[in-house]
């Protein structure tokens, strides 16, 4: 993209450099002056941002509800894939939520819209524009405010834990009732909402929960560069008390590493005029800080990564019984059946990467000799110290001998062979050695059982150095993969925790069997 004016004289990219195909984008939002829907107190607003996906606006994700605001500053950053040769559409609503009803979508809950594209607002780099109502009236003087950065190479996070002491009372009959809110100091002094924690209720000493944020979200990823820290007394209808404020950088919280901690007084300007032998409003530690840096997929390579590989075949009962013609794992002397074309075309690609090339090869969902117990992660060629088979052509083997000794059965369980791997990659993880990465390649019919677990799962194995390939096979309904997949939304745990990375890529094999083997 071009660059805006006034950033000095760039020279102009070579016609061959290739075009940044993606990069992710964050987006801040905030409103100025939104209609006031509610009779007693000021609306209580949220955000959803919806995408245009073949002419549909599918919704993509919502912010926080903030309490009793018309100018809100949300402190739920979106994120967006960005894509530079599409034009993508977006759309944020804004309404008036109502508690535990959640955002409603009447029309009088709707406090405005508005349109625009993920180039505009990556090009502008900061855009407002007026929301609107229904058949394009304006919604008064209501504006919507939207920041964007790109999310640059050096995507680490870093996880903080904060607490108080001895916070001024602001309450009447209670004790104050604090949050502390980050805001991160940009070149133009203008400041950006990193993060809000939760209140605690009724506590001049909180202890507020953990936290994870971006490097880049956090400090831009410069140490050095100024963050303005705020403790607010919560106020149901919006007027939060400030109660007091310091300064900080990352390089300084960097202190609270090990076993250290860094406190900070949190200071009221006006009382420090007024009060002759003012010492602070509070005390805020910073109890713990880790650093988690996160690497590329090129990064591993290239520092020489061994890429493991699992396969993990679907045995269940809906393919159909291995010896009717009709069942997905049908072996047909002639030809072999889409369990084993998926596997041979995922399976060349990824040995590669493997010097040894001895793959892992578990099924799941049938009951196996001895005893004939279903199993969810079993070694196909029944070996279970050493899962591994000697290449692709080794898996096929052992897929193919094994078949006659089992039973097909259910359910589709797929947590625990996510699981499993997830062990063996976290045991890698610890050595700090990144010399292995893992891929996980599922060959399932379709319904996932386990679905809840299985989001679980795959929340936990974000944060390790694996991926989960997951093939389709047959002509099922894939409607969980595609969730799975999170391509559509972020995936979240069944608690509602967003994975890391977007670590799943779901493909139905009947939209590429008949394709070349390039495709």
């Amino acid at each position: 993209p071009p660059r805006p004016a006034g950033m000095g004289d760039v020279p102009e990219p070579c016609p061959q450099a290739p075009l940044a195909v993606l990069s992710k984008v964050e987006l801040r939002v905030s409103c100025k002056h939104l209609l006031d829907r509610d009779t007693l107190n000021k609306s209580d607003p949220c955000v959803l941002l919806l995408m245009q996906t073949q002419g549909q606006w599918m919704e993509v994700d919502r912010s926080e509800v903030i309490k009793s605001n018309l100018n809100p500053v949300f402190a739920k950053i979106f994120t967006v894939d960005y894509y530079f040769e599409e034009v993508q559409k977006l759309r944020f609503e804004v309404y008036d939520s109502h508690g535990q009803a959640g955002v409603g979508t009447h029309d009088d809950d709707f406090l405005g819209g508005m349109e625009c594209t993920v180039g505009q607002i990556v090009a502008q780099k900061r855009v407002t524009k007026p929301l609107f109502l229904k058949y394009g009236k304006f919604a008064g003087k209501s504006t919507i405010t939207i920041i964007s950065e790109e999310i640059s190479g050096n995507n680490g996070y870093v996880e903080l834990a904060f607490r108080a002491k001895k916070l001024d009372d602001k309450d009447l009959f209670s004790k104050s009732d604090p949050f502390l809110e980050i805001y991160r100091i940009d070149d133009d002094r203008s400041e950006q909402l990193v993060y809000r924690t939760e209140v605690v209720k009724n506590n001049l000493s909180p202890i507020w929960e953990p936290f994870k944020v971006s490097l880049n979200s956090l400090c831009s990823c410069e140490e050095k560069r100024k963050l303005r820290c705020v403790v607010w007394d919560y106020d149901s209808r919006g007027k939060h008390d400030f109660i007091g404020e310091f300064f900080t950088t990352f390089e300084e919280m960097q202190k609270a590493m090990g076993e250290n901690k860094v406190q900070w007084d949190c200071m009221n300007p006006k009382y420090k005029i007024k009060k002759r032998n003012y010492k602070n409003s509070g005390v805020v530690v910073l109890l713990d800080l880790k650093i988690h840096r996160v690497y590329s997929f090129l990064d591993y390579i290239m520092g020489g990564c061994q890429i493991h590989f699992t396969v993990a075949i679907d045995f269940t009962a809906s393919n159909g019984d291995p010896r009717n013609s009709c069942s997905l794992h049908y072996i047909n002397p002639y030809q072999p059946n889409e369990y084993l074309k998926a596997l041979v075309a995922v399976g060349e690609i990824c040995q590669d990467y493997d010097s040894d090339k001895k793959f892992s090869a578990l099924g799941f969902g049938a009951r196996i000799p001895p005893k004939y117990e279903v199993s969810h992660d079993f070694a196909i060629n029944f070996n279970p110290d050493n899962d591994e088979c000697e290449g692709i052509q080794g898996v096929v083997e052992s897929y193919q001998s094994c078949l006659p000794k089992i039973q097909l059965y259910g359910p589709t369980n797929v947590a625990p062979i996510i699981s499993k791997v997830a062990r063996v990659a976290a045991d890698e993880e610890r050595t700090k050695e990144a010399s292995q990465y893992f891929i996980l390649l599922i060959l399932t019919d379709g319904v996932v059982t386990d679905m809840a677990d299985t989001r679980e799962a795959i929340v936990r194995a974000s944060y390790l150095p694996m991926s989960i390939i997951i093939v389709g096979v047959g002509n099922a309904d894939f409607t969980d993969m595609q969730i799975l997949d999170g391509d559509d939304g972020v995936l979240r745990s069944p608690k509602g925790e967003p994975v890391l990375r977007d670590i799943v890529q779901f493909v139905p094999f009947r939209e590429f069997k008949n394709v070349s083997g390039a495709a």
